[in-house]
């Protein structure tokens, strides 16, 4: 894939477009300076911009450009071996015993360096770019420690410079507890206290965390830890998320809500309360069904409950080695329709516009509107439903992303 500088300008006049909204209509967008000026039906396009380079989009329907809210997509190694050892049998702790776990992606992270991180990751971030995505989440947690920590947060950071991709860092520290902090008496209380007084200071500092995220979970932190977790990242100024009631109901939801959090992800035991008190709060619930298809799940999150309080739902890949390992937004759009029964419209919002607001881009990503960045793509498809219906295809044309064209091409 061409660096972000390599990429033609998108500024011009697109038409022989349909947008998902109304398909069988003749629609246009014009882009200037990288942004779009203005979207509408051809036969209302204003005369003052009629002359521009023209790009003929041949037909294709046309969404804002997807955004993947969730991953854990800058990690040393893999854990294949580990998806073998669960098939043949194996519990989770026999797993664990076995060197695995987030524990074996913590060693392999620490062992390798920028450079090779960086190169492991842009492979896969390449693979989600040409399903149209045109943001994407990235949070550190497999370091555990300020140096690993900060060397995730970098690659994060030099991935969107040279994709020309927005990238949002979600600092997640408190992903796990080191090995060095297991086995001791006071190990999580101690390394809580590190992540909120020395990592989460410095590495905010360096301009390297957008968000702060928590696993919040039996296996994980307490509720305490994570309001002292959410406690700093607000003395920062710093947004917060969520791992929030994937395997149990912990009530993190609630917490969360009342940090005004972005988003609570996975919630697939997601209480009354916790909706009631994320409806409040404007917190987006992200869906993600690779995980619960990756893990055998059977418990599902509460959709009718969430659709009837009018909480935005997003879906994501959740990319992470040990329980989605999954490099496809649009089989995760089909994935949360099978599986989560979302209806097409809902799945497509959920990897546009709600997926945006849970990352804090509404006002500029997941829409096609005046004044935003453009971030569009254009799909060989003849109408919405068919991004949901089909899986292993990838149907993209032509990607705009910041203002260059970046995927395909246009006349």
């Amino acid at each position: 894939m061409n660096p972000a500088h390599e990429h033609p300008s998108a500024d011009g006049l697109w038409t022989g477009l349909r947008l998902a909204a109304a398909p069988d209509a003749q629609a246009a967008i014009v882009v200037a300076q990288g942004a779009i000026r203005w979207v509408g039906a051809r036969s209302a396009l204003p005369a003052e911009f009629a002359g521009l380079a023209p790009h003929d989009g041949g037909g294709a329907l046309v969404t804002p450009g997807l955004v993947d809210c969730h991953t854990h997509l800058v990690y040393g190694g893999q854990r294949a071996n580990e998806f073998a050892m669960r098939l043949a049998g194996a519990t989770y702790e026999e797993v664990a015993k076995a060197g695995g776990g987030i524990v074996s992606s913590v060693r392999a992270t620490r062992e390798a360096d920028e450079d090779t991180l960086f190169a492991q990751a842009a492979a896969r971030l390449e693979q989600l770019l040409a399903d149209g995505v045109c943001a994407i989440e990235i949070k550190s947690g497999y370091g555990l420690s300020l140096e690993h920590e900060r060397k995730q947060l970098r690659v994060a950071r030099r991935l969107g410079e040279a994709y020309g991709v927005t990238v949002r860092t979600t600092f997640l520290g408190a992903h796990a507890l080191p090995p060095e902090y297991a086995g001791q008496p006071n190990g999580s209380a101690d390394y809580i206290d590190l992540v909120c007084n020395q990592m989460l200071p410095a590495l905010a500092a360096e301009g390297l965390v957008d968000a702060v995220d928590v696993f919040c979970e039996r296996i994980a932190f307490s509720l305490a830890e994570t309001e002292q977790v959410f406690q700093a990242a607000k003395a920062l100024g710093l947004p917060v998320k969520l791992h929030a009631e994937q395997l149990s109901d912990m009530g993190g939801a609630a917490l969360a809500a009342r940090y005004g959090a972005l988003s609570c992800d996975h919630i697939e035991h997601l209480s009354a309360e916790g909706i009631a008190a994320m409806r409040r709060s404007g917190t987006v619930a992200v869906l993600l069904p690779g995980a619960y298809y990756t893990l055998r799940d059977t418990h599902l999150p509460p959709v009718d409950a969430l659709r009837a309080a009018g909480v935005p739902m997003a879906v994501s890949t959740d990319h992470n080695p040990g329980t989605s390992p999954a490099l496809s937004l649009l089989l995760m759009v089909n994935m949360a329709c099978t599986l989560f029964r979302l209806t097409v419209p809902e799945a497509l919002d959920g990897v546009t516009v709600h997926a945006a607001r849970a990352l804090g881009l509404q006002a500029t990503h997941g829409a096609i509107a005046p004044g935003m960045p453009a971030n569009f793509v254009l799909w060989n498809v003849r109408e919405a439903a068919e991004l949901a219906y089909w899986f292993g295809q990838r149907p993209v044309r032509t990607v705009v992303r910041q203002g260059r064209i970046a995927v395909g091409a246009a006349a």
